[in-house]
């Protein structure tokens, strides 16, 4: 199981791959994901955002779990396997975090509760009770995707939680993370990519980050440029990718990053399940120059020409 002082670096919220049929795609994902292992970073997280969790059955989820051990244990290269298993039904999260426990999963990431609105103190009860499973739960805050902000004193009174080993910042903002820093000693990483050195200067443990998919050597470089103290050169190497970062996010999550993947041969198709759609071709266009551009820059680099 993961442990609150191993929730640092680098983690990667894989993509759900699937057919034209919308169906999943296991044989894509597993060299997509053996791609992944090939680059040193601190663990995946299953069934995310990023995952398209909201169409993903929980059966699929399962499968998918149990594809990512066995690719891992063919590549004798074991990292932390986060689940995604927060719902908006506090004993329906209880129950899968209690699977996914069952599953062989290191950690849960557990979204704060989403379209019912609850008050703050409903929020609280619903980590309090999954915290209590016995698998370490990772909160996770995200407003523009739940229509509700979880307020600084329920964060620290989350993180408070035995149960609870650290939290994914998706708020928008470095206020949380900035205030959170000087309330709890737990690791609270980087959820929103466009932030992530800003957010490291304010005491980000890491990041979960969807970018990293296809920038996953350039995020660890960041990474770990700035704990090294090279503050100046990290900022550089991060700026670098900004441009690849923004188009990204110019639409829905995960779809330019599915044609990323699909143009770069790691999955076969860039379809989503409905209502998400392939991004347009104009936007295909501007992440393939995006994508060129940043490894031509990297090439330059290595040459001595930057």
């Amino acid at each position: 199981m993961l442990k609150e002082a191993d929730l640092r670096g680098i983690f990667v919220p894989v993509v759900t791959p699937f057919s034209s049929d919308e169906e999943l795609d296991e044989a894509s994902f597993e060299r997509y994901l053996a791609h992944l292992l090939s680059y040193d970073i601190q663990g995946v997280v299953i069934n995310g955002t990023t995952g398209e969790s909201p169409t993903v059955a929980w059966e699929e989820v399962g499968r998918l779990v149990r594809r990512a051990q066995a690719i891992m244990a063919a590549r004798k290269k074991r990292i932390p396997l986060i689940v995604g298993t927060g719902t908006n039904d506090t004993r329906t999260t209880v129950r899968r975090t209690e699977i996914a426990g069952q599953w062989g999963a290191d950690a849960a990431l557990v979204v704060v509760p989403y379209y019912s609105r609850p008050s703050q103190a409903g929020i609280v009860e619903h980590f309090r009770r999954t915290s209590r499973t016995g698998l370490p739960v990772i909160a996770y805050e995200i407003p523009a995707r739940t229509g509700v902000n979880l307020t600084l004193s329920s964060a620290a009174e989350i993180l408070e939680m035995d149960g609870v080993i650290g939290m994914k910042d998706s708020s928008g903002g470095t206020e949380l993370i900035s205030a959170l820093a000087h309330l709890t000693s737990k690791p609270v990483l980087c959820g929103e990519d466009a932030l992530f050195h800003t957010m490291l200067s304010q005491g980000a443990a890491g990041g979960f980050l969807a970018s990293a998919n296809v920038l996953t050597n350039k995020f660890i470089e960041v990474f770990s440029r700035h704990r090294s103290g090279e503050t100046e050169r990290s900022k550089r190497a991060f700026d670098s990718l900004a441009p690849l970062i923004r188009l990204l996010f110019e639409d829905s999550n995960p779809a330019p990053l599915k044609h990323l993947l699909t143009d770069r041969g790691l999955i076969a198709s860039d379809t989503l399940r409905a209502p998400l759609r392939p991004v347009s071709s104009e936007l295909k266009a501007e992440l393939e120059q995006a994508w060129r551009d940043i490894n031509a820059a990297g090439k330059q680099t290595e040459n001595g020409t930057d």
